[in-house]
This record gives C-alpha cells, structure tokens and sequence, in this order.
C-alpha cells in the first residue's frame, strides 16, 4: 500500500486546525463555536474519507504495530522511510536461473526478484524506484547491517545463527536441500553415498557444512564464491556434486540442459525469508502483511508459476508466516 497517499488528508486536517486555532484566539466564543462547527465537519470528511479506504489501510494499520502489540512510530523504520520516499535498494542473487537472474539486457527475473517487486509495490514504491543490488551469500548479511539494501530476497534460508544479526520476514518459500551431479553419474544417490567426494561449498552458505557436519563427514569441501562458479569445476571433475536448494539446482541443471541433474533425493527443508535490519519490527510487519496480500490475491501462486513452477511436481500452498 502506499503511505503517501494519506499526505493529501493529513495535510488538510492540519492546515483546517491551525485555521480554526487562530479565528478561536481572535473572535471570541462566535469563532469558537464556529469553529468547534466547522472542525466537526472537516472531521466527518476525514472520516469518510478514511473509511472509503479503510480495506486498503488496514494491513498499513498492521504493519505499524508489531506482533507484540504497542504502536510503532515507522519514522524509526529506514526501510519505511525510504518506501514511503518512493525508493528502495533490494538485494538479490544475480546469477540463479529462474529465481534471481540478470539477464543480458539488463533485466532482472525470477521467483525472488518477483516476490521483491510484490513487496515493493505494496509499499508504495513502482519498478522506477527501486535499485537491484546483487548480494552474494558471502556478503548477505553485512549488506543489510552496512546499510547497502532495505532487504534481501535471495534464497535467504531463516537459520537461529542469521537472526543474531539481521531480522527476517517471511517465509514466503519452503524449498529442500538437494545435489547436483554430472548427467552421467550413477555413484551419487543421496548425501550419504559422498564420503571420500569433493563437494562444493558456497562461502556464506550453510548447504555443504550441513552436509559434512550431518550426513557425510569424509566429504571434502571445496569453497567458490558463488554456484555458478561451481558448474565448471563440476563438468571438469574438480568437485563431485554441488549442494544447494532443489530450486537453485534445478535452474542450474535446466540452463545447461544434457550436462548435469538433480540426483533428487530432498533431505532438508529449507525456509526462504526476506531479510532485513535486526530489530525492524515496523518494517518487518508490512512486508508479512504484503506477503499476505500476494498469498490471498493469487500473485503469489502467479510468480511461482511464471518462473519456477514448471521445475517443480506441483504448485505448494504457500507457508505460513512465522517470523514476527
């Protein structure tokens, strides 16, 4: 929703009050009776007007008062302030198929860059306003305590240990851990089956120790910046198999088609948030309320579609939110 278009309805009243403040301190009790009078109406017009767009305000309500209840002042909100300004920086990854992709004409798609934009829109703030800004996982976190983004959609998984630091909102995904593997690979069928393997390992992604740490000590991991960088050392044979989400995968596995494959064999789930600064509960509330919005209306379900639904065995509800 947006903030601003209260600013017309606000401004008046405010003007109407400084007015019927001065004629009641000049005229006596006439002018204040009509003012008394003429602030009774301008109040009614407030209201009605108010109530003409009180669907439309509601999730505004909610998303200045967090779950805890107490209102909060959304001025103490950076990533409000700049909505409510018409612009906000958004983080996401620029190098997944089909979830965030910078395309070569400069294009930004995918399921996460959908999801940002949804968000976007609800608080006010068009495609013109927004600045994409690429966030490796490396890098996810200081970019949000730095300041670089108002939040990250960047299959960000909600962990304990991310949420010492930032906040999330969320979740609006639920994906599941996955390898992938040369096309022609029979050794590999599940996590277990990569003792004595080389894996490859994502700086800033929790996937491949979670491997080693669980399911396959005698792994060895093999640390590149991002997964793309890992598809080359794949096809050459410097690593094994590549661990990731299934969605991350999968886009990978259908942008190189004949090369590589999803062993599929799902062994953890894996909730997508949209990461912001810890302790935005204002700013944290109205993007679960604009996820909200996009899960009741259907465009949730539409950007799932459009980008990676035809990778998975079927559309899922979508989550329920559980970062408040």
């Amino acid at each position: 929703m947006n903030f601003r278009k209260l600013a017309p309805i606000v401004a008046g009243v405010a003007a109407l009050a400084l007015t019927l403040s001065a004629c009641g301190s000049s005229d006596g009790s006439k002018a204040t009776s009509a003012a008394s009078s003429a602030g009774a109406a301008a109040s009614s017009a407030v209201s009605s007007a108010v109530e003409s767009g009180t669907s439309a305000m509601s999730s505004a309500t909610e998303a200045m008062t967090p779950a805890a209840g107490g209102a909060v002042d959304p001025g103490n909100s950076k990533l409000l302030q700049n909505a409510a300004a018409g612009k906000l920086t958004i983080g996401i990854k620029f190098d997944q198929p089909g979830l965030g992709l910078k395309n070569p004409d400069g294009t930004f798609s995918g399921f996460d860059v959908e999801i940002a934009r949804l968000v976007a829109k609800t608080l006010g703030v068009e495609e013109a306003g927004i600045t994409w800004k690429e966030t490796p996982s490396k890098s996810r976190e200081s970019a949000i305590e730095n300041g670089e983004v108002d939040y990250i959609v960047g299959t960000y998984s909600i962990t304990d240990k991310r949420k010492e630091v930032i906040s999330f909102a969320g979740p609006y995904f639920v994906a599941h851990q996955d390898l992938l593997v040369q096309a022609g690979n029979t050794d590999i069928t599940g996590p277990e089956a990569l003792n004595g393997k080389k894996l490859c390992s994502v700086t800033g992604s929790t996937s491949a120790a979670k491997v080693k740490e669980t399911l396959a000590s005698e792994v060895q991991l093999k640390e590149y910046g991002t997964y793309s960088e890992c598809l080359p050392a794949l096809e050459s044979g410097a690593v094994d198999a590549v661990t990731t989400d299934d969605t991350i995968l999968a886009g990978l596995s259908a942008q190189n088609p004949g090369k590589f494959k999803v062993v599929g064999k799902a062994f953890s789930d894996e909730n997508y948030g949209i990461g912001l600064a810890k302790g935005d509960a204002a700013g944290q509330a109205a993007i679960n309320s604009a996820l909200e919005a996009a899960f009741a209306d259907g465009s949730w379900k539409a950007a799932l579609e459009k980008t990676i639904g035809s990778t998975l065995a079927s559309i899922p509800a979508p989550p329920a939110i559980t970062q408040k």
